[in-house]
């Protein structure tokens, strides 16, 4: 039985662990289901969720991530209070804090298709359109997961960044939509392992502080469109 609804939370300020916990628990528990599943001549329709996250100041690492694209020294982080996690997603090293919209679908993604591929370009379509609601011409660059603006330039910048983890066809971790974060942080990283390119901010392009609630609307508007999921009410 294909669920096609999906359930949307905003889980607020949350440390890292506790956060990335939180999405293993969920994560297992759609698994199991799938496992119970097999046994059964009915079986249950499985969860759907996108959670919003906003973290305190903290450098993750991806499974293929090199440790020298982190700047600092272990005592260096803790003076700038910033923490540090290697992680079982894909990618390399990213930021994130306050001021920046995380967001964690775990999908059932026999309930959608079963193609990583064509998930990580649905996410950065999602983005793409959010970004085009305020006027900014977000792209996609050939192997590098995420969301820039002006590819093909000097001024070419990252505005998001994405790693996901899936097993038996169920997703985690997600996506990282700057908004009104404090861009200084990324250079303290080579980010994303990709060296020549800058990072950017939906603020920082806009020259203005953004309603990242607004935001959160946008890219819960245009999840459902991309993904042809439905509220769960």
């Amino acid at each position: 039985m294909m669920n096609k609804k999906i359930k949307v939370a905003d889980w607020g300020l949350l440390s890292y662990k506790e956060a990335w916990e939180r999405q293993e628990d969920y994560f297992s528990q759609i698994i199991d289901c799938k496992r119970e599943n097999r046994k059964l001549e009915h079986p249950f329709p499985t969860e759907n969720h996108l959670f919003f996250v906003t973290h305190p100041p903290v450098f993750t690492i991806g499974k293929s991530g090199k440790i020298e694209h982190l700047l600092l020294n272990e005592k260096e982080l803790v003076s700038k209070g910033i923490s540090f996690f290697k992680t079982n997603r894909g990618g390399d090293i990213t930021f994130h804090g306050p001021g920046q919209i995380v967001g964690y679908p775990l999908l059932d993604l026999d309930n959608f298709f079963t193609d990583i591929h064509r998930y990580l370009r649905c996410l950065e379509e999602v983005i793409i359109k959010t970004l085009a609601d305020y006027d900014i011409d977000g792209a996609r660059s050939d192997g590098e997961t995420g969301v820039w603006l002006d590819l093909g330039t000097p001024l070419a910048r990252k505005i998001c960044a994405m790693g996901v983890r899936a097993s038996r066809w169920v997703t985690m971790h997600g996506f990282a939509l700057n908004v009104n974060t404090d861009l200084s942080y990324f250079d303290y990283i080579v980010p994303c392992g990709i060296q020549g390119k800058g990072v950017t901010s939906l603020s920082q392009e806009l020259n203005r502080k953004i309603d990242e609630q607004a935001v959160k609307e946008k890219i819960v508007e245009h999840f459902h469109a991309v993904f042809e999921t439905e509220p769960l009410s």
